[in-house]
């Protein structure tokens, strides 16, 4: 796609007609009548009544004062504006709500124009539209509410068919139009992959109207709507898309996790069962020991420990058996006890904790000598982004679909790595050859900066880099990733805080940092484990603070 220079006062306008190009060729056979209608009608508007219309598009919401609509570049804008109500595009008289006009005019603006109305025009906004709320006055338009107010406010009508033409560009709705923006800023800036003619997010209409209900359900659950409409809104709602699976099941899990807070075991199961979220089996032997289901919690959970899906699920069934065991009146059951981790114990200066306890051990450990680095998560997952960007950004169909993404859309799937095994096999091969050093070098310079799903650009210098590669065996190196190929969504955390070099003698260790009261975590544990099977140098620093004498 071609960049727009921000300095041209019409580069929001350039940007959204190539995002209308895009998604007119690519999504034609998906595009109702309404939204083939539109395109066609925008490119037939006359630039300062486009320009007006996706300024309005690109700002919050679909209500707009009339004065805070003037823009230079678009010069007059009542002429821009008469063909956007002519098209009913733009509504110059809604009925509005006195929320909705609350949300609009400015504090004073509402108590001149309500003042007869108010018992108290005198105080905060919010105690002006409590007042006026109590009323249950029915929605009408500005000019009956307030017939001398010195502007309008306009309803701009269609951002519902906005929102889908930017779905289907951006193939979600987190991604915005500021996209644009920051790109031609050169603040984002992302591989380029080539497209072909499967590289869709969707590929029929009915997943376009599942991936909208699954945004709104998501809005609506963060606001409290109740878990069972929800569920009702999403009855019947299906496609044969796995990026739309995940965002189903994702979506399934909060919704479920809401029942359990509110106690309804019974919807909480079925939701569950109808989830294929990594932790979802996990849930339901939970809800069944919460709601006091011994028996089919700890049927349920010897189930999963003999096929586990994934690690957390190995994880949570040592936990789980030895416990339902012992509710369910059998003999004690010891858990298997993980491997030894060897510890660091420290006692530092209490002023040291101002500098949080990860960096405090860090400058404690370089009076030793060596390098100390706080890395945590970001050097192991750069290192492998480095490694095998040609295979994480391999134009695999369904993985890419627009030029603004930093990850291929199933970078979670099971398959991600089967499906990019030609790929992986040549990258993870250079580490047996020796030629990773140079080739991880060689991409730190090609790719600096470029939107990455491992890569941390801000965390790995130079210098750590270069560090890194000298004292981290080819072997290891090999080992953590492909642990992190099996589960990337799980295993790409949980890292040790701290690593330490020793470029002399060409040594490293890991250093996981524990304050006062802290625990590892369960990804930090799976880690740990992991760490002590393959022979990767690896502690755990618990730290307590010295008091001044």
């Amino acid at each position: 796609m071609i960049a727009h220079s921000v300095q041209d006062p019409l580069y929001y306008l350039h940007n959204f007609r190539q995002v209308l190009a895009w998604v007119g060729s690519r999504y034609a056979d998906l595009l109702d009548e309404h939204e083939q209608r539109f395109i066609h009608d925008f490119h037939h508007l006359a630039e300062p009544s486009q320009a007006l219309l996706v300024r309005m598009v690109m700002r919050k919401g679909e209500l707009f004062r009339s004065d805070r609509l003037d823009y230079a570049e678009i010069g007059d804008t009542r002429s821009a504006l008469l063909p956007l109500l002519e098209q009913g595009w733009v509504c110059e008289q809604p009925s509005l709500s006195i929320e909705q006009l609350a949300a609009v005019l400015r504090k004073e603006e509402l108590a001149e124009g309500f003042c007869a109305m108010l018992r108290q025009p005198k105080v905060a906004k919010s105690q002006l539209l409590a007042q006026l709320s109590e009323l249950q006055l029915a929605p009408r338009p500005l000019a009956q509410w307030w017939p001398q107010c010195p502007i309008s406010i306009l309803h701009w009508r269609l951002q519902a068919l906005c929102d889908r033409l930017r779905l289907l560009f951006f193939g979600n709705l987190y991604q915005d139009w500021s996209e644009f923006v920051l790109a031609d800023l050169g603040l984002l800036r992302f591989e380029q992959v080539a497209f072909c003619s499967e590289s869709r997010a969707l590929r029929q209409r009915s997943e376009v109207v599942l991936a909208m209900a699954l945004h709104h359900c998501a809005e609506q659950l963060e606001q409290g709507q109740p878990p069972a409409e929800i569920l009702a809104t999403l009855e019947g709602l299906s496609a044969d898309n796995p990026w739309l699976e995940r965002r189903r099941s994702r979506l399934l899990f909060q919704v479920g996790r809401q029942c359990e807070r509110q106690a309804d075991w019974s919807l909480a199961l079925a939701v569950y069962q109808d989830c294929a979220h990594a932790e979802a089996r996990i849930r339901q032997v939970r809800v069944h020991e919460r709601s006091e289901q011994w028996q089919a919690a700890h049927r349920l959970a010897q189930q999963i420990a003999a096929a586990p899906r994934n690690a957390l699920e190995v994880q949570a069934c040592e936990r789980m058996l030895p416990r339902l065991a012992r509710k369910l009146g059998g003999p004690p059951q010891t858990r298997r006890r993980a491997r030894a981790v060897q510890t660091l114990e420290l006692e530092l200066p209490r002023e040291l904790a101002t500098l949080g306890v990860e960096r405090a051990v860090r400058e404690h450990l370089l009076q030793e000598g060596g390098e100390v680095h706080y890395v945590e998560n970001t050097l192991l997952n750069s290192l492998f982004g480095l490694l095998c960007w040609e295979a994480v950004f391999a134009p695999i169909p369904g993985a890419f679909f627009h030029p603004f993404q930093s990850a291929p859309q199933d970078l979670h799937d099971a398959d991600f790595m089967s499906r990019r095994q030609v790929q992986f096999d040549r990258c993870l091969a250079q580490l047996a050859d020796g030629s990773y050093r140079q080739v991880i070098n060689e991409r730190f310079q090609s790719k600096f900066g470029l939107q990455s799903p491992f890569v941390i650009w801000q965390v790995l210098t130079p210098a750590l880099l270069e560090q890194a590669l000298h004292c981290l065996p080819a072997a290891h190196l090999q080992a953590c990733f492909l642990r992190l190929l099996q589960d990337i969504r799980n295993n790409r955390t949980g890292m040790p805080d701290l690593i330490q070099f020793w470029p002399q003698q060409g040594g490293y260790r890991m250093i996981e940092v524990k304050g006062p009261g802290d625990r590892l975590q369960d990804n930090q544990l799976r880690w740990l484990a992991f760490c002590e099977q393959h022979g990767l140098p690896v502690q755990v620093c618990h730290v307590r603070w010295r008091e001044a004498a």
